[in-house]
């Protein structure tokens, strides 16, 4: 009875709510708010309405993502990833793809609604190249830039969508360009990563995504001084700072384990504590871009990010 409930009709055929969740790897896309928050803080207005919508177009973004990735994946997943939802025959192929549209159309309708015209903006090319990368670009040298641009473009939508809440001003989408480049460059090395996933990797890819994500933590701690020229206080510098080793100490310390011993298993759970790593280097970031308090609260979900993803896979 229960699972009837929990049943999702498409077409003529049920598919659990829990398969779907499993299918957009539900409880990744709480790293998702934090890139909007983050883009919000360095323009000047960290929360509102406009950024709220932003958030909700964004997360049903990456879920399209997530969807048409398992769509495009499905003749290598029935070799390398059997139980997923769609080579396992839990979630049918052609449901994944009409998935996929939907939340895809759903995200650009939110982003319409909450940011107008400068919303579509950034909604369309970002939805480009979510499409792009998982559809053509995935196996190729320009996949790692493709979704560190994704990433970057979702920052990017937070810092426009303050900057229009704040009536139009001009620049918003500047000061924003910091944020969304730290994320990008986590996003590159985090998409090298994971194409190592079933083979294991040689140790010096590791080791060269942990020296990064060092040198984006310290650049994430560093606290900008504010538009009126005045250092950080105190507890913006902390939050900031507990931010950075927040985010080092769980991404960080799985890219040391896959140091040592470089196998698949260790190199995919590095990829899976670099997704919802990104969550405490976010709040980072949105303490230093003057918003210590939304920060915290944002640092908050990143534990509550790692006891779902012992339910459902974030990778």
């Amino acid at each position: 009875m229960n699972d009837r409930k929990a049943d999702v009709r498409f077409g003529s055929r049920p598919v659990r709510l829990a398969d779907l969740a499993s299918l957009v790897r539900a409880p990744a896309a709480l790293s998702v708010p934090g890139d909007i928050l983050a883009g919000a803080a360095a323009a000047g207005r960290p929360l509102g309405p406009r950024t709220v919508g932003t958030m909700a177009s964004s997360v049903c973004l990456y879920w399209a993502g997530m969807a048409l990735n398992d769509y495009a994946d499905a003749p290598v997943d029935a070799v390398e990833r059997p139980q997923r939802p769609v080579p396992s025959g839990r979630v049918p192929r052609r449901t994944a793809l009409s998935l996929a549209c939907g939340l895809t159309a759903a995200g650009l309708g939110l982003a319409a609604l909450s940011g107008g015209r400068r919303g579509l903006g950034v909604a369309l090319p970002l939805t480009g190249l979510v499409w792009a990368y998982d559809l053509k670009l995935k196996s190729t040298k320009a996949g790692p830039a493709a979704m560190a641009g994704a990433r970057a473009l979702d920052v990017l939508a937070g810092a426009v969508a303050a900057g229009g809440a704040r009536n139009g001003s001009t620049g918003s989408g500047r000061r924003g360009l910091v944020p969304a480049a730290l994320v990008g460059l986590h996003t590159y090395t985090l998409t090298a990563l994971s194409r190592h996933e079933i083979s294991g990797a040689p140790a010096r890819l590791p080791a060269t995504t942990l020296g990064v994500s060092a040198a984006t933590a310290l650049a994430a701690a560093g606290a900008a001084p504010s538009r009126s020229g005045r250092r950080p206080d105190a507890r913006t510098a902390a939050v900031a700072a507990a931010g950075a080793l927040g985010y080092l100490g769980t991404y960080g310390l799985a890219q040391v384990r896959a140091v040592r011993k470089p196998s698949g298993e260790n190199v995919r759970r590095a990829v899976g504590a670099g997704i919802l790593g990104m969550v405490p280097l976010q709040a980072a970031l949105t303490a230093r871009g003057g918003a210590p308090g939304v920060a915290a609260v944002l640092g908050a979900v990143h534990p509550l990010a790692r006891r779902l993803a012992r339910r459902v896979s974030p990778t």
